[in-house]
């Protein structure tokens, strides 16, 4: 392991070339793919509940700020041509430019936001890992509910009840779930390369 690894990618594979860096890019868009697909539907609202925050928090710390931003763009582009990625195997223009196309957006800020964060050893420790988590996610509800607003034509109290309360719980959960795993993984990887 180098030494001064800024993140989980660099500390796994520090002399990785470009394809490498396309493999993990793809995959991380895949990653928030296949969680997107972890999905439940809540009926009053147009915002399903998913996996996707989890999954997103992962790939921008254990990526980095360039290429977990670059995942998510990649998971974003592919479901704009058709891939069906978003949640509930949905794709195309009317998924992203319908009422959840800005927590879409959303994933990509954070990501950038969450491995920024991690290059500086934010998720190396419980406490600061759940703070650059919790960062990520208040840009995800920043831009979701802006987008759900103007997409909803509603009052600020419909928008919040349709795009942030019912998700909060949840997210606290995934937040704490990612909180632990990130310092988690670091421990592994200082014990496997320690012990090379």
């Amino acid at each position: 392991m180098h030494p001064n690894a800024a993140t989980l990618r660099l500390a796994v594979l520090p002399r990785a070339g470009i394809l490498t860096d396309a493999v993990l890019v793809l995959g991380g868009a895949l990653f928030v793919a296949l969680a997107a697909q972890i999905s439940i539907s809540l009926g009053f609202t147009p915002v399903p509940i998913t996996g996707q925050t989890f999954a997103v928090v992962v790939v921008g710390a254990a990526l980095g700020s360039v290429r977990g931003a670059t995942s998510l763009a990649v998971y974003l582009l592919l479901g704009l041509v058709g891939a069906p990625v978003y949640s509930e195997h949905k794709h195309g223009w009317e998924v992203f430019s319908g009422a959840t196309g800005g927590y879409i957006v959303g994933f990509v800020l954070a990501a950038f936001l969450i491995g920024y964060l991690a290059e500086r050893g934010w998720d190396k420790h419980f406490s600061s890992s759940l703070s650059a988590m919790l960062s990520g996610s208040v840009v995800i509800y920043l831009c979701g509910n802006i987008w759900l607003h103007h997409f909803l034509h509603a009052s600020w109290n419909t928008t919040l009840t349709y795009g942030l309360y019912p998700f909060v719980p949840g997210d606290v959960f995934k937040l704490y779930l990612a909180g632990l795993a990130l310092p988690a993984a670091w421990k592994l990887v200082q014990r496997v390369k320690g012990s090379e």
